[in-house]
């Protein structure tokens, strides 16, 4: 016969909020409110929770150096063919004449405008021109 440890009993008061959460996490993991309570008691008073918990918000750290990582990755590719773009246009157009300058001035201000709110249409609703290139791009032609 398996003897049981008797379990001392305690009166806890909790909040409404916490008290349908832990309702709520004990139905989903099909346990009784008392194991996850024990559970989460024995947790926040053991002596390696500290050392646990510092090695998850260092796994988040990690993760969120690695995500800036490849944004300012992503941000320096944006901004240097941006460079590259500007260079080369700049290079390859030629300059009109004084005349024409003006009423392409005026143009290039109405192109503008519809530029912007076109970007910010594109921004407002997706999908980013970088996940259409990834999809355009079908992996089996490029091997």
């Amino acid at each position: 016969m398996v003897r049981r440890k008797k379990k001392a009993q305690i009166s806890v008061y909790l909040d409404t909020e916490i008290m349908t959460m832990l309702a709520d996490y004990a139905a989903r993991r099909d346990q009784s409110q008392s194991m996850i309570a024990e559970a989460a008691i024995a947790s926040f008073l053991s002596p390696d929770a500290d050392e646990r918990r510092e090695a998850a918000i260092a796994k988040r750290i990690d993760q969120v150096d690695r995500r800036l990582m490849r944004l300012e990755r992503d941000l320096g590719i944006s901004v240097e063919t941006m460079a590259v773009f500007i260079r080369f246009w700049l290079s390859s157009t030629p300059a009109l004449p004084e005349p024409a300058a003006q009423a392409a001035r005026a143009k290039a201000a109405e192109r503008y405008d519809a530029f912007v709110t076109a970007l910010g249409r594109r921004l407002a609703q997706g999908p980013k021109l970088r996940q259409e290139i990834s999809e355009d791009i079908d992996p089996a032609e490029n091997s």
